[in-house]
């Protein structure tokens, strides 16, 4: 049994890759968040505007993360058993 797997781990590095763009996103945004709140100046509202894209960008994070873990794992496990399938044909 021999699998071809190149569209999958094409859509796997293609995943990978956005993971990757959305942590050097992350590390952009969170580079402008001050820790401090500054109520009597007026920055209040620009502290909440980076607050949610980095609660945007921390959701797809996540999400693109875990499936893109999965679907690793999928491939690996399809590699492996056709090895060992193949091997003993």
């Amino acid at each position: 049994m021999n699998i071809n797997l190149i569209p999958y781990v094409a859509i796997w590095s293609v995943l990978a890759l956005a993971v990757l763009v959305l942590f050097i996103m992350r590390k952009t945004v969170s580079s402008k968040e001050d820790d401090q709140v500054h109520i009597l100046h007026g920055g209040l509202s620009e502290q909440v505007t980076v607050a949610q894209k980095l609660d945007v960008i921390d959701k797809w994070g996540k999400v693109l993360t875990v499936v893109t873990v999965i679907l690793g794992l999928a491939i690996a496990t399809v590699y492996v058993y056709s090895s060992f399938t193949s091997r003993g044909a």
